[in-house]
């Protein structure tokens, strides 16, 4: 594998090994002409790639429309969201490495197929049970799909091309987390609630034949399957997740019999600790090649990444509870709130996508976190009762610049020098972190908004009637306590912000991409 200039120490003399040896079948040279195929590949997978992205918030919205429509309590219908976060974060490590051994095509079309049957199951359940499994099969058809996303760039863009591609699946990732609160509340507020199903049926099938056209089949490589590896990494990812993503609901306490919810977590760190001994110790073929983290930029862009997927997940919940139990606004006004986001983050991806190749990605990446992460704590100190709803929608746009320039340099510091060998691994497990985020955030902003709640709001213990009254109708909170109500979610803001500036200092120790500077004066020339 190749590794940044300041991680190899031995043998300086030797040069790179990505500099002596030609580069490996199905992965272009770092000065290869573009692949006349690569660009419409990559538009065919970035549909089904942004529909399960916008699948991950949509459901937020619509909760209290399904709880209505379904007759479930609110204990029921947080598995409708918890089963997908599951099915989804599980199996990406495995699912990463089934596309080396199968093609990124064919895994990215029986995931897609998947994801579109589950969300004509999920619109047509007549009860949340059926609901929440066919959430599962949704979350199973997304996990394959993702990693072969990145592997089909990594495999078929030179490093020069590169950039631009990278800043297509980061802006991607970005717009479709904001999109999804968005589109969720248009769609219950016209059709109702099954159609934030419905409506990925019709882009599902789109997105099948376009990639089946336009997706080439890559050389795949042969791998023992490391089936020990496959069920430590469940069941340590199973329990942790569980454990994280449904504490609250269980008053962080006993489950059923002898189980806890920290027994769980335990077990789940325990039980992941020994997939790594065993990563580290297997003399076959691991599921994680543990040399992918040798690679400086690939270690610090993972846990980049894991900051801002908590983020990410974590600040929709405060700023949604805020716009609708402090602010009375529907779920579609309040979703629009954060409009202003979407659309500069979409207006200036293109410009990330094309100076990237140019540039340190630090350069953007720290000040995109940086910038997201102020935005985050000014509308945090400006989230009050008789705040202008102007300037509560002006402080996204600082957002939206910041959300811009995060994601396609962390994501293309982590894949540029993965081997075709490992790029399935290498995605799966950039993907994995990211999810592995979403789930701390959205663990960590329910602990923290209950905290608050209830230091804000003693009167309420827990929070827990104000809460109701919010999931339940706009505008329901007495005026007495609107104060009190916006002062914790204001404060709950603050963990995600923190989490981008933890996630930007981090940036900026990601080292310089080798030949940069000769790359600049060919451009220059």
């Amino acid at each position: 594998m190749t590794t940044t200039r300041s991680d190899r120490t031995a043998a300086p003399a030797q040069p790179p090994v990505a500099e002596a040896t030609p580069p490996r079948p199905g992965t272009p040279a770092a000065d290869s002409p573009l692949d006349p195929h690569a660009w419409p590949a990559l538009w065919a997978l970035v549909i089904g790639f942004f529909m399960i992205l916008v699948d991950s918030t949509i459901v937020t919205t619509a909760m209290p429309a399904i709880m209505r429509g379904l007759g479930a309590d609110i204990n029921a219908v947080i598995w409708v969201t918890s089963a997908y976060l599951l099915a989804y974060a599980v199996p990406l490590l495995i699912t990463g490495r089934l596309g080396d051994r199968f093609g990124p095509k064919n895994i990215y079309l029986v995931g897609l197929a998947v994801f579109t049957l589950a969300s004509a199951w999920c619109g047509f359940s007549g009860d949340v049970s059926m609901l929440i499994a066919a959430r599962v099969l949704q979350g199973l058809g997304a996990a394959l799909m993702t990693p072969q996303t990145m592997s089909v760039i990594t495999r078929m863009f030179p490093v020069v091309h590169r950039g631009a591609a990278m800043g297509l699946w980061g802006a991607t990732a970005g717009i479709a987390t904001l999109v999804g609160p968005i589109l969720g509340g248009l769609l219950v507020d016209s059709l109702g609630w099954e159609w934030i199903f419905f409506v990925n049926v019709p882009v599902g099938v789109v997105g099948f034949v376009l990639a089946w056209m336009l997706v080439p089949s890559l050389p795949t490589h042969s791998h023992r399957f490391d089936w020990l590896g496959v069920l430590l990494s469940a069941v340590g990812m199973f329990a942790l997740v569980f454990g994280l993503q449904e504490g609250e609901t269980y008053d962080w306490g006993t489950i059923t019999g002898p189980i806890s919810v920290w027994g769980l977590i335990i077990t789940g760190v325990v039980v992941l600790v020994a997939f790594v001994l065993w990563q580290r110790y297997n003399r076959g073929e691991p599921l994680i090649p543990l040399r992918l983290f040798r690679d400086r930029n690939f270690s610090l862009a993972n846990t980049a990444i894991t900051l801002v997927g908590l983020a990410i997940t974590a600040m929709n919940f405060p700023i949604m509870l805020f716009l609708q139990t402090v602010r009375g606004l529907t779920p579609t006004q309040a979703a629009l709130m954060l409009a202003p986001m979407a659309v500069v983050s979409g207006a200036m991806a293109p410009v990330v996508g094309r100076i990237i190749a140019r540039v340190d990605p630090r350069r953007l990446a720290v000040p995109g976190m940086a910038a997201f992460g102020v935005g985050l704590l000014i509308l945090a100190a400006i989230m009050t009762p008789d705040t202008p709803l102007v300037f509560l929608a002006l402080v996204p746009i600082i957002m939206g610049l910041g959300s811009s320039c995060m994601w396609a340099p962390l994501s293309i510091s982590a894949t540029r020098n993965l081997t075709p060998d490992v790029a399935g691994a290498g995605s799966g497990v950039y993907n994995t972190t990211r999810q592995v985020g979403a789930v701390l955030g959205s663990a960590a902003i329910a602990v923290l908004i209950q905290s608050r709640l209830t230091a804000e709001l003693p009167q309420l213990p827990g929070g827990a009637p104000a809460g109701e009254a919010g999931a339940s109708a706009a505008g329901a909170l007495p005026t007495a306590l609107q104060a009190g109500y916006a002062g914790a979610m204001g404060q709950s803001l603050v963990l995600p912000a923190v989490a981008l500036l933890v996630a930007a200092l981090v940036a900026a120790f990601l080292a310089t991409p080798r030949g940069l500077g000769r790359r600049r004066g060919r451009h220059a020339a």
